[in-house]
């Protein structure tokens, strides 16, 4: 059984849609049980539980959302010695290039540590379906290592 977390922070709603779809992707799968949380609910112990992370967050001022900050800042101590190259992907929902927000999300997994698994789902404007399509997959791609202990 793959225990996935997939968790985000949206305010126009255009990243909630991704993690939608990146839930609908990983709960595809038989053996998969599936958490979707909102980055201020989401807990060290939905962190501790999983097997797999989905991390998603809109691009605010070249950076993830302060929610998704908090997140990490209220886990991040506490998880050192309990997680080990746990693996993660990334989805975001950015106005400009959605870098800032992604180099910033590794380079605080590299702290847990984390280990990413697959390359970000990056919706540069509007969140079409070929963006949900590509969530869909990154879902089935984590969900799917993890199932098959790939990961």
């Amino acid at each position: 059984m793959a225990k996935i977390l997939v968790v985000y922070h949206s305010q126009t709603g255009n990243t909630e849609k991704m993690a939608t779809a990146v839930a609908e992707g990983a709960a595809g799968f038989e053996n998969t049980e599936l958490t979707l949380k909102r980055a201020s609910d989401a807990t060290l112990d939905d962190l501790l539980w999983c097997d797999g992370l989905a991390i998603g967050t809109p691009e605010n001022f070249g950076y993830m959302s302060g929610a998704m900050k908090d997140f990490f800042d209220r886990t991040f101590y506490p998880s050192q010695g309990k997680i080990f190259k746990k693996p993660y992907v990334i989805f975001i929902s950015a106005g400009n290039d959605g870098t800032g927000a992604q180099n910033s999300i590794e380079r605080i997994a590299r702290g847990y540590p984390l280990n990413k698994v697959y390359e970000p789902v990056i919706a540069r404007g509007e969140v079409t379906d070929k963006i949900l399509d590509q969530c869909r997959e990154l879902g089935q791609t984590l969900a799917g290592g993890c199932e098959l202990g790939i990961y």
